[in-house]
């Protein structure tokens, strides 16, 4: 596949007849039967997916949610054959560092929204103008605006690889990787892969698995204990999209209301109890997944990873961790130094998965504070 190498401006423009569908469907939404008396250890409880459902039909506004997407400058190019949409804000520091920020699954660039003044503009934001970032926020191939997916094969390594040529593109020589869910994995990729260019990586989600015969602390104990709740009891959507990502496909990209169960469950599990998450910025992410019939594609890359593609090797460019006590999986660094540089770890007292929707200020601090290091180094 040959690849077009311009750097199209992008802005998001739904056609009227899409949200018209929408709408439609969900008027004419056909509801299980609920058992009595059960709650979310079972799935998303009926009574709190209706409310949502009513708020997504009759409160929800699309055109003010596009709007605000559109009032960051985005691009769309062809990497290795594949449409790649990304955010991309400048700083109005001439010396901010790029920085490359790669969400994962069940999220999309909506992660990144709340992040993006601070980060590029932290002098606006009461913050220290050495600390500004000129900011990269690509979706992962298969997902939202960097859709359709062409072909197989696109794994962790793949759309390193692929984000690596979008930064060189964009005039960058010299950047940071920062990401949590399947942009941990994507960052350190790039770190491995483009480690001339890549001066650190940051990531707010990383998996450590301690060897057989490792005598654990209490705390390594409970931290165990924690990972294994995930795999036996919230991880089915993990082997599904792993095992068997079309046949799932077909029930969330024709239905909005099984799109929406399905990503309200993770962001209901994967959170802090304290958080709050604004609905909105839920259901706007739900939206890229429905308005670009993404669902399908989406979770390739779950498929690729279980069937070998990823991710690889030792990184070796310097790494920082940022670990929120809620989130899926909870890291030890004595066994992340086994396959990363480690320089920094901070451990917060609040904050899950989606951190940079729940917590955004204390991961804009750590990702600052973690380049602050580099660049003192």
């Amino acid at each position: 596949m040959t690849d077009d190498p311009t750097l199209h401006p992008f802005t998001v423009d739904v056609p009227q007849a899409q949200l018209d569908d929408l709408h439609a469907r969900l008027d004419r939404t056909r509801w299980p039967a609920e058992l009595p008396g059960v709650g979310w250890e079972r799935g998303v409880p009926a009574a709190y997916l209706r409310e949502l459902v009513d708020h997504w039909r009759h409160g929800y506004d699309w055109r003010a949610q596009e709007a605000r997407l559109n009032a960051v400058p985005q691009v769309r190019t062809t990497i290795d054959g594949q449409p790649i949409h990304a955010l991309h804000v400048r700083s109005p520091e001439p010396d901010a560092t790029p920085l490359l920020l790669t969400h994962g699954w069940p999220g999309s660039v909506v992660e990144t929204l709340g992040v993006l003044g601070p980060l590029t503009d932290p002098r606006a934001h009461g913050g220290d103008p050495a600390q500004a970032f000129h900011v990269v926020a690509p979706s992962l191939p298969g997902y939202g605006f960097s859709s359709p997916l062409v072909e197989p094969g696109w794994d962790v390594d793949r759309m390193a690889r692929a984000f690596a040529v979008l930064m060189a593109r964009l005039g960058y020589d010299r950047y940071g990787a920062q990401g949590g869910d399947w942009g941990s994995h994507v960052s350190r990729a790039v770190g491995r892969l483009d480690p001339e260019h890549v001066i650190g990586v940051h990531v707010n989600m990383l998996v450590t698995r301690p060897p057989r015969d490792a005598v654990l602390s209490a705390e390594e104990e409970a931290r165990a204990a924690h990972n294994t709740r995930f795999e036996r009891e919230l991880a089915g959507y993990h082997r599904e999209q792993s095992t068997r990502p079309v046949t799932v496909s077909y029930a969330l990209h024709d239905s909005p209301l099984g799109q929406l169960a399905w990503v309200a469950e993770k962001f209901h599990d994967w959170t802090d109890p304290a958080s709050v998450v604004d609905r909105d910025d839920l259901l706007t992410n739900v939206m890229l997944y429905w308005l670009t019939g993404t669902a399908g594609s989406s979770a390739q890359l779950y498929w690729e990873s279980f069937h070998g593609g990823g991710p690889h090797g030792v990184g070796t460019v310097p790494t920082g961790v940022a670990v929120f006590p809620h989130d899926l999986f909870l890291p030890v660094r004595r066994f992340a130094e086994t396959t990363e540089n480690i320089v920094h770890w901070t451990e917060h007292d609040r904050g899950g998965h989606f951190a940079a929707l729940e917590v955004p200020e204390l991961l804009v601090a750590d990702v600052r504070a973690f380049f602050g290091t580099i660049h003192r180094a």
